[in-house]
């Protein structure tokens, strides 16, 4: 199966789908953050690995106890894989701290600083 086809395209967007839902739902562990989403997922062509895009909503300490609380998760995420996914092979999932968003949010509050000081620099010469 190649990289980019339809069925590995549909895989990796069920796999993101029920790797969302068991981790709303099924992770007891405290070092989980509760604004923790998978942004997405990436199921090698072989169906045998996998790289989980995970996003932290909180600080960097925060952000690496998730990780490591996702990771010593591994085997209970991937058992409710197993149940809840119809394959042959369940992949192994390797968790990655995606920092998009978080640097999504960073641009756009520097883009609004530099307006505002645009605008205020406008008024100070309209006047």
């Amino acid at each position: 199966m190649r990289k980019r086809s339809i069925k590995n395209t549909r895989i990796n967007t069920e796999v993101q789908r029920e790797l969302s839902n068991i981790l709303r739902g099924g992770i007891k562990d405290p070092r989980v953050a509760p604004w923790t989403s998978v942004v997405a997922v990436e199921v090698a062509p072989d169906l045998k690995t996998s790289k989980a895009y995970i996003s932290v909503l909180g600080d960097e300490k925060a952000q690496a106890d998730t990780i490591a609380g996702l990771q010593s998760a591994e085997g209970y995420i991937r058992r409710e894989l197993a149940r809840t996914l119809n394959m042959r092979n369940t992949p192994e999932i390797r968790f990655v701290l995606d920092q998009s968003i978080e640097y999504g949010v960073n641009m756009s509050r520097k883009i609004d600083e530099v307006t505002r000081d645009m605008r205020t620099e406008g008024e100070e010469d309209a006047k």
